[in-house]
C-alpha cells in the first residue's frame, strides 16, 4: 500500500476572517462602522437572589455593533445599516420575554440578536444593574462577540463557497485536474 502525504491546503481556499475592532488584541486593522446605543434603560426581573426574582429592577444597556463599511455610507438608506430604533424596540421586547437569571446570559442574548437578526459583524454589549448595592454605583457585565465568518459575508455578493458548490453541482470539480 502506497502512503501519500496529505496535500497542503491552499491559503486562497480558506474563508476570510471577519474584521475585528482595533480595541481587540491581535485585531485586523480593517475599519468597522459602529452603530451604538448608550444608556438604554429598562426594567426586568433578573437575578439569583430571592429579592430579585419577583420584582422588576432597572437595567442600563450599552450596545456597540460593528459593520464593515456600512453600505448606508454610500446609499443613504436605512435598509443598508442597522436601524437603532428597531434595535431599541427589540431590546424592549427582550426585557419582557427573557427567562434568564444572569446578566451574562442576558448580554449573550443581546449579542446573538445583533449578530443573528441585525447582521452585525462584531458586538460589544454592556449590561448594568445601577445602585444594586448601597456602597456601589453599579455592577454588571460587558461582553464582545464576533459573528461567524459565514454570517459576515455580504448577502448580495455570491461567496467563493457558493461558486464552488455551483461548479460541483454542474459536475465540475474546482481545482481538480
Amino acid at each position: 500500500m502506497t502512503h501519500r502525504p496529505p496535500q497542503p491546503l491552499a491559503l486562497s481556499s480558506l474563508p476570510a476572517l471577519p474584521a475585528l475592532p482595533a480595541s481587540m488584541p491581535h485585531a485586523d486593522p480593517a475599519p468597522l462602522d459602529l452603530i451604538f446605543i448608550e444608556g438604554f434603560t429598562g426594567e426586568t426581573v433578573i437575578g439569583i437572589h430571592a429579592s430579585e426574582l419577583h420584582h422588576p429592577q432597572p437595567l442600563l444597556i450599552d450596545v456597540h455593533a460593528g459593520l464593515p463599511r456600512a453600505r448606508a455610507c454610500d446609499t443613504d438608506r436605512i435598509a443598508d445599516t442597522i436601524d437603532y430604533g428597531v434595535v431599541c424596540e427589540r431590546l424592549r421586547r427582550l426585557l419582557v420575554e427573557h427567562r434568564v437569571q444572569l446578566l451574562e446570559a442576558f448580554a449573550e442574548m443581546i449579542a446573538e440578536i445583533l449578530i443573528g437578526e441585525f447582521g452585525a459583524s462584531w458586538v460589544r454589549v454592556k449590561v448594568v444593574k445601577p445602585k444594586k448595592f448601597a456602597d456601589v454605583q453599579a455592577v454588571g457585565v460587558q461582553i464582545e462577540r464576533v459573528a461567524p465568518v459565514t454570517q459576515t459575508m455580504p448577502q448580495d455578493k455570491p461567496s467563493r463557497a457558493a461558486a464552488e458548490l455551483h461548479l460541483l453541482g454542474s459536475g465540475m470539480v474546482p481545482g481538480g485536474r
